[in-house]
């Protein structure tokens, strides 16, 4: 089954890490993700950007409005996901809690439901 782990960082712990911790922490994320690919976990590992570059979308009566940054001041904030193979929500959990980010951030894992494939007569 393909799994989806979130992680949640907390605002102020990833802002005090100094710049050589943040190299160390990408070099270790490295190798996790490595690592999970090598033994055929990984489908994707992406880290997001920091919360300030995002914009918020909203349509609300077929009109669309965009804002600058997330809806409201936040304690914590998406910063990546790992999207990969487990043979239960046990062995997610384990993969999740093996990532260097569990140290400065709580992961949430959530199996991935399939969709029946749609035919072209559908479409």
């Amino acid at each position: 089954m393909n799994y989806l782990c979130q992680i949640w960082f907390e605002t102020s712990a990833i802002e005090e890490l100094s710049e050589e911790q943040q190299q160390k922490l990408t070099s270790d994320c490295r190798a996790y993700d490595d690592g999970l690919a090598e033994g055929g976990h990984l489908i994707l590992a992406q880290a997001l950007r920091a919360p300030a570059t995002a914009k918020t979308v909203r349509t609300r009566d077929g009109k669309i409005s965009v804002t600058d940054g997330p809806l409201a001041e936040i304690k914590e904030f998406l910063g990546g996901i790992i999207l990969f193979r487990a043979e239960s929500m046990d062995e997610a959990l384990h993969i999740a809690s093996r990532s260097p980010l569990a140290r400065f951030a709580a992961s949430f894992a959530s199996g991935l439901q399939s969709l029946p494939a749609r035919t072209r007569a559908a479409l």
